[in-house]
């Protein structure tokens, strides 16, 4: 049976069409690749991506599911987490892989379906897409807690070196001050004075604005050295509270956690793994 010639053209039309199609979509190919280096492909050029450009440059057929995802996605969300790129607590269950913060939470399922809200579905969703992939190389497993029991926090950052050395630079200009001052004191005295000498006012001028130099570096490095211990307090007891947010204080986990489908009610039950400091008699975590 021959076609009409309304038939043929429409045919053609959508031949045409299939054929701008895939034109476009293999010049957006051959722009992302010219754009983009796929060696060092992470999670920020991911988010920098369209979901065209995604599409383009990634075969839907070669994406990895299933529990081999979660695998993926859970090394690599942790081994983050251990280098400090992000701040979340990560949690696995046999067809769940959960993530959350004091700002947010992300759940992936073995499809590769994400869901959440917050910086943590922000971060989380690249990694996804990039564990998917079979060309990205996941790092291994880290071993041990990522985070800290909030107890575990020290004031100190490892700049206490840093610190300590410009407080005693500090020290060395400040009691250069005060002994120039002493010496003026002196000359003023009559002490040091020398009689029949014609620079005693020339020396009394250089005392007082050496003196004063040396005390104003001094006590500018002592505010320097306080602003930077105070700045260091400040961050510990912020990172403490992130910390106490998702449960690593009392074992408490958060209850947006509620609105992900999956997890088992004994989730929301106390940690066992956390024990609040002091209880256990010598204040160290039991785990």
């Amino acid at each position: 049976m021959s076609e009409s010639p309304d038939e043929s053209r429409q045919r053609a039309e959508a031949d045409g069409t299939d054929a701008a199609d895939d034109g476009d979509i293999g010049a957006l190919r051959r722009r992302v690749e010219e754009e983009d280096d796929f060696e060092n492909f992470g999670p920020r050029e991911m988010a920098a991506m369209s979901p065209e450009e995604w599409e383009a440059a990634f075969d839907p057929e070669t994406w990895i599911t299933g529990e081999r995802l979660l695998d993926r996605v859970e090394a690599d969300l942790k081994s983050r987490v251990r280098d400090r790129d992000v701040f979340a607590r990560v949690e696995r269950f046999e067809d769940l892989l959960i993530a959350y913060s004091d700002s947010g939470y992300a759940a992936v399922y073995p499809d590769g379906s994400v869901e959440g809200r917050g910086t943590v579905l922000r971060d989380v969703k690249p990694t996804v897409a990039l564990c998917s992939m079979d060309t990205y190389d996941i790092p291994e497993m880290p071993e041990g807690d990522l985070l800290p029991r909030p107890h575990e926090v020290p004031d100190d950052s490892s700049s206490q070196l840093g610190n300590t050395v410009l407080q005693v630079v500090a020290g060395i200009h400040v009691l250069a001050g005060l002994v120039l001052l002493g010496t003026w004191v002196l000359y003023l005295t009559g002490a040091l004075s020398r009689p029949g000498t014609s620079t005693q006012g020339l020396n009394l001028v250089f005392l007082v604005v050496a003196a004063l130099g040396f005390l104003a570096v001094g006590i500018f490095l002592l505010a320097v050295v306080a602003n930077a211990r105070l700045s260091e307090k400040f961050r510990a007891e912020e990172f403490r509270d992130r910390l106490r947010a998702v449960g690593l204080a009392d074992g408490e986990r958060p209850d947006v956690l509620r609105e992900i489908d999956g997890l088992p009610e004994e989730f929301f039950e106390d940690d066992e793994n956390v024990t609040v400091p002091g209880e256990d008699g010598d204040g160290e975590d039991t785990t």
